[in-house]
């Protein structure tokens, strides 16, 4: 079983809204520091956060002419992390700054998200599973965007947000269910392009929080690698989503970033609402994780069961093959088969 980070593969560095025209903002991801920048004209551009002259933090600096500039001695970068200028050489003396480079990362922004690839110099980003797309058109705007950070390894995040039993403690609230409401549950899964799916139906009898939706909701949920959880919800013709992406920060911290989008009209008047919810539900889960930490600081031994469990079992199978068909250079198999689950919750 993989435990470590996955490579080659987009991650989440933003919302799109925490990254003003001509600014600047540092994030680490694997470990490492990147720094996003969007210039001028609205291009957004990543780098290492690190100049290569004195190491200063590339973020400390400023947006100038659409490069980005190091505070300390103002040497210029552009978007591909090729140096432009360095303001103390003199007209006679030799030294070509396009010569020096930062590495740079490509990047992809669509409704609402600046994604960064994470993985080998000169590899072709087109081979690797790209990012979910909800279905709506070009340039609407999430209705709310969410960053937190959970204090674990991204493996303890991801497993704890798919984890289908642990609603009714950890999410223990009149507005959702208790252990007094468990009933069975009997989902059916299948595969889908590097990761499952948990397919339409109508949602559970004791999750009153669809209820805000209004009409006769149903819903699928979908995971795919690295770390991309989306719940699309349909009520006649409208839509909602809860989108949810997990960036490995280092070994110890995961960012958080999800986002709810519909076109639901009667919902946008609960917004309040809507948001309130959210921001209970991701902090309710952030609170378990922290005190989890607490007991694996001993290293314990850990159980994963059926069929609750699953879930859990599949995504490390699925970032198993997809590190093992990377290292062998060969086509990624799904580990997933179609599947009918059961448990209470």
């Amino acid at each position: 079983m993989f435990t470590g980070f996955l490579k080659n593969v987009w991650y989440v560095g933003l919302p799109s809204s925490e990254l003003a025209i001509n600014k600047a903002q540092a994030r680490k991801i694997l470990g490492e520091p990147v720094v996003f920048y969007r210039d001028s004209k609205g291009k957004t551009s990543a780098m290492r956060d690190i100049c290569p002259h004195r190491g200063i933090p590339l973020s400390y600096g400023r947006v100038v002419n659409d490069t980005l500039e190091c505070p300390y001695h103002g040497w210029k970068f552009d978007g591909n992390g090729v140096c432009t200028e360095i303001p103390s050489l003199c007209p006679d003396q030799e030294l070509n700054p396009n010569k020096i480079k930062v590495r740079s990362y490509p990047v992809h922004e669509a409704q609402g998200l600046i994604w960064v690839f994470m993985g080998d110099k000169d590899f072709d980003v087109t081979k690797v599973p790209q990012p979910p797309v909800m279905d709506f058109p070009e340039g609407k705007k999430p209705n709310l965007t969410y960053v937190v950070n959970f204090p674990c390894h991204v493996d303890h995040a991801v497993i704890g947000l798919m984890d289908p039993a642990h609603g009714p403690y950890v999410h223990k609230s009149w507005f959702w269910r208790s252990e007094k409401s468990m009933i069975e549950k009997k989902k059916l899964f299948g595969p889908v392009d590097y990761g499952f799916q948990m397919i339409r139906h109508k949602p559970s009898s004791n999750s009153k929080a669809y209820k805000l939706l209004g009409g006769v909701p149903t819903t699928e949920i979908t995971f795919t690698l690295p770390c991309v959880r989306v719940e699309h919800i349909k009520v006649g013709e409208r839509k909602f989503y809860s989108y949810t992406a997990l960036t490995p920060v280092d070994e110890k911290n995961t960012r958080i970033t999800q986002l709810a989008v519909w076109d639901i009209p009667w919902l946008t008047l609960l917004k309040p609402a809507v948001d309130k919810f959210g921001k209970v539900f991701l902090g309710q889960d952030m609170d378990a994780v922290t005190k989890q930490q607490e007991g694996l600081k001993y290293d314990p031994s850990l159980m994963l069961i059926k069929d609750a469990d699953t879930q859990a079992k599949w995504y490390y199978s699925l970032k198993t093959e997809y590190h093992n068909a990377m290292e062998e250079k060969r086509a990624f198999v799904n580990p997933v088969k179609q599947t009918e689950l059961r448990w209470r919750s």
